[in-house]
């Protein structure tokens, strides 16, 4: 497939950073794309939908926690090209939630310190994320 022909794909992540400086990451489940690999947890931005409000619907969905806007800081992007597609990943900080997360839709949670990121296979769009994170915690 030509890069032209290639769909793009806007996927918002979230990096939730608890009180000790570590990063919550997700697995993905067995049947579904990238199954076994760990994510920072978000989703695809539906038609009209501002990343900020993806990201909130998405948490609850996939966490059941609540984030509230003011608590969702914009920190970097991701863009990469896989075989079918273009993916462009805005992430998004976030310190301060509701609740306790739960893996609802995932088949795991894990709370890594973000030197320790790198030990966790994970999606190749989201590999340049971590020494972002790694040089700002």
């Amino acid at each position: 497939m030509t890069e032209a022909a290639r769909r793009l794909t806007l996927v918002v992540a979230c990096a939730l950073i608890d009180p000790d400086g570590r990063v919550l990451i997700a697995q993905r489940p067995p049947g579904k794309a990238m199954a076994g690999l760990w994510e920072f947890p978000g989703g695809k931005i539906e038609p009209g939908e501002r990343p900020e409000d993806c990201l909130i619907r998405e948490l609850k969905e996939e966490l059941g926690i609540t984030v509230r806007e003011p608590c969702l800081a914009p920190f970097t992007f991701a863009s990469h090209s896989y075989a079918d597609f273009h993916l462009l990943m805005p992430l998004y900080l976030c310190r301060r939630w509701e609740g306790t997360p739960q893996p609802l839709e995932h088949a795991a949670l894990k709370w890594a310190k973000p030197r320790e990121l790198s030990q966790y296979p994970m999606p190749e769009a989201d590999l340049p994320l971590i020494p972002m994170l790694r040089d700002l915690l």
